[in-house]
Protein backbone atom coordinates (compact mmCIF):
# COMPACT_ATOMS: atom_id res chain seq x y z
CA UNK A 1 0.00 0.00 0.00
CA UNK A 2 1.38 3.42 -0.90
CA UNK A 3 1.90 6.12 1.72
CA UNK A 4 -0.84 8.13 0.01
CA UNK A 5 -3.34 5.29 0.29
CA UNK A 6 -2.51 4.88 3.99
CA UNK A 7 -3.46 8.43 4.92
CA UNK A 8 -6.74 9.10 6.63
CA UNK A 9 -9.39 11.51 5.30
CA UNK A 10 -8.64 13.83 8.25
CA UNK A 11 -4.95 13.81 7.32
CA UNK A 12 -5.81 14.53 3.67
CA UNK A 13 -7.94 17.51 4.70
CA UNK A 14 -5.11 18.89 6.82
CA UNK A 15 -2.70 18.70 3.86
CA UNK A 16 -4.83 19.93 0.96
CA UNK A 17 -2.90 21.51 -1.86
CA UNK A 18 -3.93 24.91 -3.07
CA UNK A 19 -3.64 25.75 -6.72
CA UNK A 20 -4.72 28.67 -8.82
CA UNK A 21 -5.71 32.01 -7.36
CA UNK A 22 -5.35 32.92 -3.67
CA UNK A 23 -6.37 36.22 -2.12
CA UNK A 24 -3.78 37.68 0.21
CA UNK A 25 -5.94 39.67 2.61
CA UNK A 26 -3.78 42.78 2.62
CA UNK A 27 -3.62 46.29 1.25
CA UNK A 28 0.16 46.34 1.78
CA UNK A 29 2.04 46.06 -1.56
CA UNK A 30 5.22 44.92 0.19
CA UNK A 31 3.46 42.01 1.88
CA UNK A 32 1.85 41.01 -1.43
CA UNK A 33 5.23 41.05 -3.14
CA UNK A 34 6.73 38.80 -0.45
CA UNK A 35 3.81 36.38 -0.65
CA UNK A 36 3.97 36.21 -4.45
CA UNK A 37 7.67 35.39 -4.24
CA UNK A 38 6.92 32.52 -1.85
CA UNK A 39 3.82 31.15 -3.63
CA UNK A 40 4.55 31.52 -7.36
CA UNK A 41 6.91 28.49 -7.48
CA UNK A 42 3.97 26.37 -6.27
CA UNK A 43 1.63 27.51 -9.03
CA UNK A 44 -0.38 29.85 -6.82
CA UNK A 45 -1.45 33.19 -8.28
CA UNK A 46 -1.51 35.58 -5.31
CA UNK A 47 -3.79 38.61 -5.64
CA UNK A 48 -4.28 41.20 -2.92
CA UNK A 49 -7.53 42.29 -1.33
CA UNK A 50 -6.65 45.80 -2.52
CA UNK A 51 -6.32 44.61 -6.15
CA UNK A 52 -9.84 43.19 -5.89
CA UNK A 53 -11.21 46.37 -4.32
CA UNK A 54 -12.11 44.58 -1.08
CA UNK A 55 -12.78 46.64 2.01
CA UNK A 56 -10.46 46.09 4.96
CA UNK A 57 -12.50 44.51 7.75
CA UNK A 58 -12.42 45.90 11.27
CA UNK A 59 -9.84 43.91 13.22
CA UNK A 60 -11.98 43.47 16.31
CA UNK A 61 -10.22 40.38 17.66
CA UNK A 62 -8.30 40.34 20.89
CA UNK A 63 -5.50 38.10 19.58
CA UNK A 64 -3.36 37.89 16.45
CA UNK A 65 -5.10 34.60 15.63
CA UNK A 66 -8.59 36.14 15.82
CA UNK A 67 -7.59 39.09 13.63
CA UNK A 68 -6.04 36.76 11.02
CA UNK A 69 -9.30 34.76 11.00
CA UNK A 70 -11.40 37.91 10.57
CA UNK A 71 -9.32 39.10 7.60
CA UNK A 72 -9.09 35.71 5.84
CA UNK A 73 -12.77 34.95 6.26
CA UNK A 74 -13.87 38.40 5.07
CA UNK A 75 -11.62 38.26 1.98
CA UNK A 76 -12.76 34.74 1.08
CA UNK A 77 -16.45 35.56 1.41
CA UNK A 78 -16.17 38.87 -0.47
CA UNK A 79 -14.08 37.48 -3.33
CA UNK A 80 -15.40 33.94 -3.68
CA UNK A 81 -11.78 32.75 -3.64
CA UNK A 82 -9.65 31.07 -1.00
CA UNK A 83 -7.85 33.67 1.12
CA UNK A 84 -4.76 33.90 3.33
CA UNK A 85 -4.32 36.46 6.09
CA UNK A 86 -1.90 37.06 8.88
CA UNK A 87 -1.69 39.39 11.83
CA UNK A 88 1.45 40.17 13.74
CA UNK A 89 3.07 42.63 16.05
CA UNK A 90 5.58 43.33 18.74
CA UNK A 91 5.17 42.37 22.38
CA UNK A 92 7.39 44.09 24.95
CA UNK A 93 7.88 42.46 28.34
CA UNK A 94 8.54 45.82 30.04
CA UNK A 95 5.15 47.01 28.77
CA UNK A 96 3.22 43.97 30.00
CA UNK A 97 3.08 42.44 26.50
CA UNK A 98 1.94 45.64 24.83
CA UNK A 99 1.57 46.87 22.19
CA UNK A 100 0.62 43.39 20.88
CA UNK A 101 -2.27 43.53 18.41
CA UNK A 102 -2.12 47.33 18.57
CA UNK A 103 1.52 47.56 17.36
CA UNK A 104 0.88 49.59 14.20
CA UNK A 105 -1.45 52.04 15.94
CA UNK A 106 0.77 52.28 19.02
CA UNK A 107 3.87 53.16 16.98
CA UNK A 108 2.08 55.97 15.18
CA UNK A 109 2.68 57.42 11.73
CA UNK A 110 6.42 58.00 12.29
CA UNK A 111 7.18 54.40 13.20
CA UNK A 112 10.31 52.70 11.92
CA UNK A 113 11.14 49.04 11.56
CA UNK A 114 13.71 49.23 14.39
CA UNK A 115 13.09 47.94 17.90
CA UNK A 116 11.65 50.58 20.28
CA UNK A 117 14.53 50.28 22.71
CA UNK A 118 17.52 47.98 22.37
CA UNK A 119 17.55 46.85 26.00
CA UNK A 120 13.87 45.95 26.21
CA UNK A 121 13.08 42.26 25.94
CA UNK A 122 10.76 42.01 22.96
CA UNK A 123 9.09 39.25 21.01
CA UNK A 124 7.52 39.18 17.58
CA UNK A 125 4.22 37.34 17.44
CA UNK A 126 2.36 36.21 14.35
CA UNK A 127 -0.66 34.15 13.35
CA UNK A 128 -1.87 33.07 9.91
CA UNK A 129 -5.09 31.60 8.52
CA UNK A 130 -6.31 30.24 5.18
CA UNK A 131 -10.04 30.20 4.43
CA UNK A 132 -11.89 28.54 1.56
CA UNK A 133 -14.00 30.58 -0.84
CA UNK A 134 -17.07 29.98 1.36
CA UNK A 135 -15.26 31.49 4.36
CA UNK A 136 -14.62 28.18 6.12
CA UNK A 137 -11.22 27.76 7.71
CA UNK A 138 -8.74 25.49 5.93
CA UNK A 139 -5.83 26.08 8.30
Amino acid sequence: MSARAATSPASDAAHRRLAGRLVIATHNPGKLSEMRELLTPYGIDAVSAADLGLVEPVESGTTFKENARIKASAAAKASGLPAFADDSGLTVDALGGDPGIYSARWAGPRRTSGAPCRWWKTSYASAARVHAANGRRIS
